[in-house]
């Protein structure tokens, strides 16, 4: 099972903005989404979501595309592996990929939009 940072975060409805439905990324998949000018990488791990800033830090290869085994996507370009649940790269601690708040509320799946820099 994946690790959860255990935070709780409160929203409100006018925060939030439909980015998927559930059924665009199954169970064990990703995928790349274009959401405000940005790219975002949404993966499904056992029915829950998770979202990456979907450019590799490496050489800007698409996470989203990337190959996923549980928690840890791989670049397809390169290799580089991060831990989605909390976006640290495999080999080196001090690179962490941003994440996106998610959440999931009748069948669609929900990007929060006042990040102004994924967290």
């Amino acid at each position: 099972m994946c690790e959860s940072n255990g935070l709780i975060r409160e929203f409100t409805v006018s925060n939030w903005t439909q980015i998927a439905l559930i059924g665009d990324c199954p169970p064990g998949t990703s995928l790349e989404i274009i959401h405000a000018g940005r790219v975002v990488a949404l993966y499904n791990v056992d029915g829950q979501f998770y979202a990456l800033d979907g450019i590799c830090p490496h050489q800007g290869g698409p996470l989203g595309k990337g190959s996923l085994s549980g928690c840890i996507v791989s670049c397809p370009w390169h290799g580089w592996q991060f831990d989605i649940t909390t976006g640290l790269n495999q080999i080196n601690a001090h690179i962490r990929q941003p994440l996106f708040d998610v959440r999931v509320e009748q069948g669609a799946v929900f990007l929060r939009e006042d990040q102004d820099t994924p967290t």
